[in-house]
């Protein structure tokens, strides 16, 4: 097939000023396109401009950089707007996958080619610019009429139930992230240490996680260590507080680490370590757990309800020193069944599901 993925944010921002990254080869969606190439599709990723790597990379399939418009609006940060999608929309593609019902890509895509797009959702609530009401404004009106027709795959249970509420062609089937099965490979060895993969800003609390890993040493195990993966604005302040509790020789800062070093510690890790108190769904528990390494985190991230469910770990919103203890001493459980559950995580399992949904509701 001919595939079209508009996609326009790459990555995360966590500024108005998008930092600039010398390669996008470690984006979901960048391996989620390939994922399409190596299954034989010609595929082409929609990107904005603003995401455009500093570095000159080649890439195995064809991207688009559109130029965003009226930047002080439309933020490329959260809500670019790229009037080139209007075009690209015309052209002879089999299946448009777009990102988002409140998009404006995916608006300009459903209005010029409905009959063969899919809409991607992950948001499961009214995002909060302006105190909502761009968001409730969106759904409730923008939604209601050119998304009606539109075929809707939420990437979560949550995302499915919020978006029921707005369009009519939201289908049963959910597709999660994925990852890129060549580097996340499941392991079964694990050692005597827990991890975090984080950007180290205030909503993911790592603060909260350092002191309970805190509590686990004096209690449990004062050989055990915390492997913190990441870098952000509170590292120094992170830094200060394990000073302060004096268990420097127990934790770990690597830094942010490209995914082939990252998981070398991740894979190898009993659980990795989650309290978050905003996201959806988070990439790095699909990593975990496609390298069969267990999770304990907050209900925040969606995932959270088949982490409970599959036992892939342990979901509390309040988890504690004794959780850290249940995942050692039932660590081969778990992972075990993290191990059957990363069947599903590559992204050619998630391809298979695009094509399948195609086929079911759009061929």
């Amino acid at each position: 097939m001919k595939v079209l993925i508009s996609n326009l944010i790459l990555f995360t921002s966590e500024t108005r000023q998008i930092k600039k990254v010398e390669s996008i080869k470690e984006t979901m969606i960048y391996n989620l396109c390939l994922a399409f190439k190596n299954e034989g599709h010609d595929v082409t990723l929609l990107a904005a401009e603003d995401y455009k790597p500093t570095q000159n990379e080649e890439y195995p399939f064809n991207i688009i950089w559109a130029k965003s418009k009226y930047k002080k609006v439309f933020m490329p940060c959260v809500f670019p707007y790229c009037p080139e999608t209007k075009k690209i929309a015309k052209d002879d593609y089999d299946l448009i996958i777009s990102s988002e019902v409140i998009s404006m890509s995916s608006l300009m895509l459903a209005k010029r080619a409905k009959d063969h797009t899919i809409i991607w959702q992950e948001l499961s609530s009214h995002n909060k610019i302006c105190n909502g009401l761009v968001s409730k404004f969106w759904y409730n009106i923008i939604a209601k009429i050119y998304f009606k027709d539109v075929v809707i795959v939420p990437r979560s249970n949550q995302a499915r139930e919020f978006i029921s509420q707005f369009c009519n062609k939201v289908v049963d089937e959910t597709i999660d992230h994925g990852v890129n099965s060549e580097i996340f490979k499941p392991n079964t060895d694990k050692e005597n240490f827990f991890a975090v993969c984080s950007r180290l800003v205030k909503l993911k609390h790592i603060d909260k996680t350092i002191k309970v890993f805190n509590k686990y040493i004096k209690k449990y195990d004062n050989d055990s260590k915390l492997y913190i993966i990441g870098d952000g604005d509170c590292e120094e302040k992170l830094k200060v507080l394990v000073n302060e509790l004096q268990i420097n020789n127990n934790v770990i800062f690597t830094g942010r680490l490209f995914h082939k070093e990252m998981v070398k510690i991740l894979s190898k890790a009993k659980a990795m370590l989650i309290y978050t108190s905003r996201d959806n769904n988070m990439l790095s528990i699909t990593e975990s757990i496609a390298l069969a390494t267990p999770v304990i985190t907050t209900t925040t991230p969606n995932q959270s309800t088949y982490i409970e469910s599959e036992k892939l770990g342990i979901v509390n919103n309040e988890w504690n020193e004794d959780d850290l203890y249940e995942i050692f001493l039932n660590n081969d459980k778990y992972v075990n069944n993290c191990l059957e559950y990363s069947k599903t995580t590559p992204f050619e399992y998630k391809v298979n599901q695009f094509v399948n949904i195609y086929n079911k509701y759009i061929k």
